[in-house]
């Protein structure tokens, strides 16, 4: 199973670059989110401060009112697609448990990955 990883940096990638792109058309926040629709000013705001994640058709939206590609936006979401999920969850039904277990304990996404690159880290050690 492939393991990704969203650092603390890259997290708010897509949200950076739309407000980029809003400011560089000159579009305040408000007009920006009546452009796209029924959306909220905040939950733009949300969205370019890395708190909320648009869906594929928002995000298909925003790409078309500020006139870049869909795939450029895309390529700045770092998410792990849900269905991707569901499907690693499926094959291996343990991972689902043992999210929900991290969930239980509290776990952090940082321990999560400082765990993940100390296993990626061992693993290479082997090859060797």
């Amino acid at each position: 199973m492939v393991l990704y990883a969203v650092y603390a940096d890259d997290m708010n990638e897509l949200g950076e670059r739309v407000r980029e792109l809003r400011d560089r058309h000159d579009i305040s926040l408000r007009e920006f989110a009546r452009k796209l629709g029924d959306i909220s000013p905040a939950h733009i705001s949300d969205i370019e401060n890395g708190r909320r994640n648009p869906s594929e058709d928002l995000l298909q939206k925003m790409a078309q009112v500020l006139g870049v590609a869909f795939d450029e936006l895309q390529r700045l979401d770092n998410r792990i697609p849900v269905e991707e999920l569901r499907r690693a969850m499926r094959q291996d039904p343990a991972l689902g448990f043992a999210l929900r277990k991290a969930v239980e304990m509290n776990v952090s996404s940082e321990q999560i990955l400082k765990w993940a690159e100390g296993k990626d880290a061992g693993k290479k050690g082997e090859d060797k």
